[in-house]
């Protein structure tokens, strides 16, 4: 199969999007089923960073799953990296050379579903040669799937995703996050809630970042920007919001790549205006 003259996604007769889908789709129902069934809630970076058994479980699952279809590729999953931002760069940069990295969270929204707050999701990107090619984000608790694939569009259930029209910030629902870094990236974050409030229409703190930025890509949220977030928070979310006509990038506005952890993405038109905002508040988490 071939696409504008570059193939499309596939070793042998399996497809990269395929097994990405299947594999978020299972692990996304399992987790459901744990829901109000949890026997031990640990925490990892702070009190906010929590762990269970389900996160653990899910991305076994994950990982099992991708290594029977896949066994030469490499996973970088949040469960499998040592918590704390010095760890997760480390671990993103040992694995930067492999030629298929698959770039997992296997619960991103952990505390969410912790407390049974139904917004949590399944985050599953492919990296070739460190560009991101497929992206899915799966909603267990809406069944929602969200899959992009690069160059091919963005769908969530079969129908094509696009970002929202809104022009400016006022006219604007974007969405941000209270980072578990309650030393470095949450004060930076607040400064950035603090400016943005009383320019856009609202703002929500939903507690996922990768299904915010699969709202982005739906136009449910005209942007998003978190302070200190990992690859595997962004990874396949950024794909769904490029692939739907949107923008990301750091939030110097430098353009987005899998060792970006200062996060902004828009539907495009306000994307601008977003960072000048973080600017002048000095929310962007970059030191001048």
């Amino acid at each position: 199969m071939v696409n504008g003259g570059t193939e499309t996604f596939v070793v042998g007769s399996k497809s990269f999007t395929a097994v990405a889908i299947n594999t978020a789709a299972k692990a996304g129902q399992w987790i459901k089923t744990k829901l109000g069934d949890i026997n031990h809630v640990g925490t990892k970076f702070s009190a906010q960073d929590l762990v269970t058994e389900v996160d653990k479980g899910s991305e076994k699952l994950i990982r099992n799953l991708i290594m029977t279809h896949f066994p030469n590729h490499s996973i970088l999953g949040e469960e499998g990296v040592e918590p704390g931002p010095e760890a997760s760069a480390k671990a993103l940069q040992e694995m930067s050379d492999e030629e298929y990295l698959w770039i997992v969270d296997p619960i991103d929204g952990t505390t969410n579903f912790v407390h049974g707050f139904p917004f949590f999701s399944v985050s599953i990107a492919l990296a070739h040669k460190g560009e991101v090619i497929v992206g899915v984000v799966y909603d267990p608790s809406r069944d929602e799937l969200f899959v992009a694939e690069k160059g091919k569009g963005a769908y969530m259930h079969g129908k094509k995703t696009e970002v929202s029209e809104d022009e400016t910030l006022l006219t604007s629902l974007i969405a941000t996050g209270f980072p578990a870094d309650r030393d470095g990236a949450l004060p930076i974050n607040l400064k950035g809630v603090q400016a943005l409030s009383p320019k856009v229409r609202n703002i929500r703190v939903a507690g996922s970042a990768a299904l915010h930025l699969a709202y982005v890509a739906a136009g449910r949220l005209s942007g998003f920007w978190e302070i200190g977030l990992n690859a595997w928070d962004i990874a396949a979310g950024a794909l769904l919001i490029t692939e739907s006509g949107g923008r990301v990038t750091d939030t110097e506005g430098k353009p987005y790549h899998l060792g970006v952890r200062n996060v902004m993405a828009t539907n495009g038109h306000i994307h601008e205006e977003f960072q000048n905002e973080l600017a002048v508040a000095e929310a962007t988490g970059f030191v001048k």
